[in-house]
């Protein structure tokens, strides 16, 4: 058992050490977002099934759940609204390291033995996998958990995030890159080591960092899962498949959604489509994207452009009441899409739009007409920068209120 002083070490985007009892709080405040949301969806649920509203086949709710990438962001955020709205028994799928000494464990583990520890103490199923999610011996592994704990799903989250992946057939490893695709980007950029806007200059990717973003980020990995889930009988009849993806405005496309990312991303649409039709003959089930906004993430820190766009984004989402961190959003999505006595609301494309309040009019037409006036003098005040810098060391467990962060910490926690 190791107790030390745990203090950031960040440089840009990176961070290498991460607080236990923040962490932990982080969690906790998660939980009591979706615990205050549990008697609202309650209500609308009796509504729905009475109006005759209610998705029959789902009308239980997603008891049992499946999240693979659970130990942050939107993955642990719905296993998160799953547990503590649904009382859900869960399998989490994560990649996280555990203390060694005086090293700390990554933030992932820590979330996760905290959302394991208010499980437990609730009398829920918590059971997890800690591997590279993307290799066939964690899926056996994953494939044996849920017969055992859980019997099979009602509801699979597939939210994994990795700069690399080696393909577990071939043994070839992707490299991921976050680069436009034709031609020279050129856009503003917060330097997020010197706190100054910067013009910033990226090439076009490669046709290999194209073939290698969409190995790792693409959907062949969530293909396989649904394959492995499949053959093994633990989808229940009308079984839900939900992955992320995102759209954003014009501002970022250029980088981001025309960009590497965004092909991969299409091609997880493209997949989810497919299995959409197997779930569908195999299991009365669906397999839907779900489009989600913009949030501060330690992958979103790394994508020239994003950061600064997020802070802009936070402050004028914040002033007109419209914000919403994961948990929120995860919250929309159970209560409004995927929850008991829920159909989902689907676009043209058969995906779900928890983008709409970032996108909507008034909130992008106040980003296009600020944004040209930003420069280094007046980025603070026009943005919500100094939200966002601290949103991303919160990711890390810093800088949240009541933690003592002069005090020793146990580093040791238990999954």
């Amino acid at each position: 058992m190791a107790t030390v002083v745990v203090e950031p070490r960040i440089r840009g985007f990176i961070c290498t050490t991460a607080h236990p009892a923040g962490c932990a709080s982080n969690v906790n405040d998660q939980i009591q977002v979706a615990r205050s949301a549990r008697s609202v969806q309650a209500g609308q649920a009796d509504q729905a099934v009475q109006a005759g509203q209610a998705d029959q086949k789902n009308g239980a709710g997603p008891l049992r759940v499946l999240v693979i990438g659970a130990s942050t962001g939107y993955g642990l955020a719905a296993r998160i609204a799953a547990g503590a709205m649904y009382d859900a028994g869960t399998v989490g799928v994560f990649f996280e390291r555990e203390s060694s000494g005086t090293r700390c464990g990554t933030p992932g583990f820590y979330n996760t033995a905290a959302y394991h520890r208010y499980a437990t103490e609730s009398g829920l199923v918590s059971a997890n996998v800690n591997g590279d999610a993307y290799s066939h011996e964690i899926k056996r592994k994953t494939v044996e958990l849920v017969a055992s704990r859980l019997g099979q799903v009602d509801l699979v989250v597939y939210s994994l995030a990795s700069p690399k992946r080696t393909d577990p057939d071939t043994g070839e490893t992707y490299q991921s890159v976050l680069s436009p695709i034709g031609e020279t980007y050129v856009g503003k950029t917060v330097d997020l080591n010197r706190e100054v806007i910067n013009e910033v200059t990226v090439d076009p990717a490669s046709d290999e960092g194209i073939r290698g973003t969409v190995g790792v980020m693409g959907g062949d990995d969530l293909g396989r899962w649904s394959e492995a889930l499949l053959d093994a009988g633990l989808l229940a009849d009308g079984a839900r498949i939900v992955t992320f993806s995102y759209i954003g405005p014009a501002l970022t496309w250029p980088i981001y959604r025309s960009g590497t990312i965004g092909r991969a991303k299409e091609h997880l649409e493209q997949i989810t489509k497919a299995i959409d039709g197997q779930l569908q003959s195999a299991v009365g089930g669906r397999a839907m994207v779900s489009v989600n906004k913009a949030v501060i993430t330690q992958a979103s820190a790394a994508i020239p452009v994003v950061p600064l766009y997020i802070s802009l984004l936070y402050r004028i989402m914040r002033e007109r009441s419209l914000h919403e961190d994961p948990i929120h959003q995860m919250v929309r999505l159970f209560n409004d899409h995927i929850g008991p006595g829920r159909t989902p609301a689907l676009d043209g494309e058969d995906r779900i739009r928890l983008d709409d309040l970032e996108l909507g009019g008034p909130v992008q037409g106040e980003i296009d007409s600020v944004w040209p006036t930003i420069t280094t003098d007046n980025f603070r005040a026009l943005t919500d920068y100094d939200a966002y810098k601290r949103g991303f060391r919160q990711l890390f467990g810093f800088e949240v209120d009541g933690v003592a962060y002069d005090e020793p910490v146990e580093l040791e926690a238990e999954i």
